[in-house]
């Protein structure tokens, strides 16, 4: 299947339809460690406050979300893999023992009813070299970004924060190409969490970006401004 952009944006105007959608992202990111606040209470911890009832632990992954978005709308260089280690080092900060690097040991994720996968081996030039490969290829700036966003997710390439990681990076590709923004509602989340489990088992991409494509990319289109006529029809010179 081909993935044409659905929106055809400046990265100026996807930067401004970001922050307008600003802590919306920010909490459905954050969903990915199991943050459960709701989105007034996600916008009293980007201000700074302390919520009854929400964990500093918690508190903490909206916080560093915050940040990594603001870095992705802020940050002017292109995408690269040094760029992916650096958001690690944001959206990890207290939750890996190692944020930004690359991971050098065997991990598991856990899918449910006993059932792990075990992510390969990362070799960092191998990475490097797929992401500039990506980058580099004819494919739309949609394909792109979906393409890397699942590859990251599978490899679990850092030792924590691979999936936060994984969903900026990929903004980063759609923001700079003015393609609007992936994000799935969180009422489609279970049927996400299904499409993910399954991709990590088959590794089979194309179903889950299908999906991601049909369920979860958000933007505006914006009216082209009509050219005044030079003749008003009435005449009159």
């Amino acid at each position: 299947m081909d993935y044409p952009n659905k929106f055809k944006l400046t990265p100026d105007q996807n930067r401004s339809f970001t922050k307008r959608n600003f802590t919306k992202l920010v909490q459905n990111t954050a969903r990915f460690e199991g943050v459960q606040t709701t989105l007034s209470q996600t916008q009293m911890i980007m201000d700074g406050l302390g919520v009854a009832g929400v964990s500093i632990d918690d508190s903490n992954v909206i916080v560093q979300v915050k940040l990594g978005w603001e870095f992705i709308i802020t940050h002017s260089d292109p995408l690269g893999f040094r760029l992916e280690q650096q958001l690690n080092l944001i959206v990890a900060k207290f939750d890996s023992l190692a944020p930004g690097e690359v991971r050098s040991g065997n991990g598991s994720v856990a899918l449910g009813e006993a059932d792990d996968f075990i992510p390969p081996e990362i070799n960092q030039r191998q990475e490097e070299a797929y992401v500039a490969q990506l980058l580099g290829s004819q494919l739309t700036t949609t394909d792109r970004a979906l393409t890397l966003l699942y590859h990251n997710m599978r490899q679990q390439i850092f030792w924590d924060g691979n999936k936060r990681t994984a969903i900026l990076a990929a903004n980063k590709i759609m923001i700079d190409g003015g393609a609007g923004l992936i994000n799935v509602p969180l009422d489609r989340w279970p049927e996400w969490n299904n499409q993910i489990a399954e991709y990590y088992r088959t590794n089979e991409m194309d179903q889950i970006k299908t999906w991601t494509y049909e369920n979860g990319i958000q933007g505006i289109k914006i009216a082209k401004k009509r050219r005044p006529s030079q003749d008003n029809g009435l005449g009159l010179s």
